[in-house]
This record gives C-alpha cells, structure tokens and sequence, in this order.
C-alpha cells in the first residue's frame, strides 16, 4: 500500500499544531478533540513514519528532527489544501476577524501609516491589532498565530520565514538643532569623536550596526548612550550633545537637524515578514498586496552602498 494512503488530512492537523504548540491539550482544545483521540492518531503516525515524532517533556512534547524537518512541507500541504475552498470572489469589504501585526517603531512610523489607512478604507470590518516587536521570539509568535505579520528590518527574520523587501533605507546623521555642528562640513573623523547616541531595540549595551563601517575607515565611535527606540532618540538629541544615525523615513524632525557628513553609511533593509501557513490566506496575500503598492519608486532608496541590517545603529 502506498504510504500515503495511510495518512489523511486531520493527522497532517495534529503534526502542525504540535509543532506549533507542543501541548496535546492545546491542540486537542483548538481541534475539538479529546486529548485521548489526540494520543491514538500520534501513535498511528509514529508507525507510519516509524519515528516517535514528539517526545514527552515536563512542559508538553518536543519535536524529533524528523517532525521539524517536515514542518515546512506539512505547511505547504495544508495551505494548498486550503487554497481549494479559498473564495473566489474575494471582497475586501467583507472581510471581518483580526489580522495582527508586530512592527518595530521604525516601521510603525514609516509603514504603518498609509497601510492602516488603505486597509481600513477598503476593509472596514477588519479589526487590527498592532503589537510590539519581539525579535527573539518571532519565528514562534507567527507560526502559532499570534501574530500575521511582521514589518522589521531583515537582520531580525529567520530564514525559514517569508518575506517581501519593502524598500532599502539610509540613516542620516542628526544632532540637535541648537549643536554648533550645524552647517559645518564635517569628516567621519569628526563625528568618530563626538558622543553618539545608538538606537538599540534588540540588545541593551552600547554596540551598534555602524561599529564596522567606522572601523573600515580605521575609526572607534565614541558611543555613551543607548536607548530602545526611535521615539525616544529625537527628545534625547535635542537636548544633549550627542549625535545619531536616524532613518531618513523619520525626518525632517524638527528637534533635531542633518550634519553635512562626506560620506554616508551602508543602507539597510525594511521588510514584511510571514509564516508559510498564511501564504493560501485571502486576507494575507489582500494585505500584502496592499503592502506592494506603497512601494511606489520615490520609496526605493537608489544606492551603491551595500546593504548592511541595523540590530542598533
């Protein structure tokens, strides 16, 4: 018999949210199931596939290998399968439920904006919930559900997700609009030298994306503070005397103003990233969509510089 006529569609279910939950009463509670039905179809599939597939632990199960190496593949499946029942006549009117988005604070201010206001126009009984970003955990928070979305910089993805380049960014060296820098030609050297402040949302010390660059021009940067995001960076420059790296898509900010640097650092990446398991989703790909169009050629960044990622800059 060929082995794929030992398996079915609602025992591919239970491998994927155990993979994503590694609980059985979770998944048995999200299935309808008892816990016992659960037990039985794993112990049918550990003989189809003659390996244990999750292993019993003091906080649930854990995966084998093999039940990890075919995480992307039942994903695939399943979302193929589901793409057969997708509606057709997709209306964005009609859409209702919650799309939840995890975004840096970055991209809350450069993306968020004309995408919220697109999705509410066409999509008015669409709920959105946008939460903060968690690089550390993000590969779980998606493939669990608990979040759809992410809009991030590339450094922060893993390789196992899905993504769409949004468009390459370039930082700017600011200080405050009071600085006695203001309006002067300045060498890397110079700012090499003066107190910088680094935006660090991943990591809380004083290392920053940046630190290479200076140092291929044979420089140390002289960094004495960090803070977590770009919301608090403006404030803080104003009325200090430290310099920063800010993201173009944020200025002109009127507390703080451009240094006439001879040399620009390396761009970076801005990107939406996604599970496999909302590829066949209508209201994913009606998002993503959206995503695209504010992409318009004044957004791409026109550069020779090579790509660099900023876990902090």
């Amino acid at each position: 018999m060929s082995e794929i006529n030992k398996i079915d569609i609602k025992q591919l279910r239970i491998i994927q949210g155990l993979l994503q939950e590694r609980n059985l009463s979770r998944v048995a509670a999200q299935m309808g199931l008892t816990q016992q039905a659960i037990s039985e179809q794993l112990r049918k599939l550990r003989i189809i596939f003659n390996d244990h597939l999750f292993v019993r632990s003091s906080s649930g199960v854990v995966p084998t290998s093999l039940a990890e190496e075919m995480e992307d593949k039942i994903n695939t499946i399943l979302n193929e399968v589901e793409g057969l029942f997708s509606d057709k006549n997709f209306s964005a009117e009609k859409l209702s439920g919650t799309f939840i988005i995890s975004a840096t604070d970055y991209a809350i201010k450069a993306v968020l904006p004309s995408l919220t206001s697109a999705i509410r126009s066409a999509a008015p009984n669409l709920k959105l919930i946008i939460r903060d970003f968690e690089s550390d955990n993000l590969y779980n928070l998606l493939a669990s559900s608990e979040i759809d979305l992410a809009l991030t910089f590339s450094a922060f993805v893993p390789d196992k997700c899905h993504s769409l380049l949004l468009f390459r960014e370039q930082h700017i060296c600011v200080a405050s609009r009071h600085s006695p820098l203001i309006g002067k030609p300045l060498q890397l050297s110079d700012i090499a030298s003066q107190p910088q402040l680094i935006v660090s949302p991943s990591r809380a010390n004083l290392k920053g994306s940046h630190d290479n660059w200076f140092a291929q021009q044979g420089l140390k940067r002289n960094i004495v503070m960090s803070v977590p995001s770009f919301a608090a960076a403006a404030d803080i420059i104003e009325q200090s005397d430290t310099v920063a790296f800010l993201p173009s898509r944020l200025l002109p900010n009127d507390k703080v103003a451009p240094l006439q640097l001879d040399i620009a650092p390396p761009s970076f990446e801005v990107i939406a990233a996604w599970h496999s398991r909302s590829n066949h989703s209508p209201v994913h790909k009606w998002i993503i969509e959206l995503l695209k169009s504010q992409v318009t050629p004044h957004n791409q960044l026109d550069t020779d510089i090579p790509p660099t990622q900023p876990n902090s800059v």
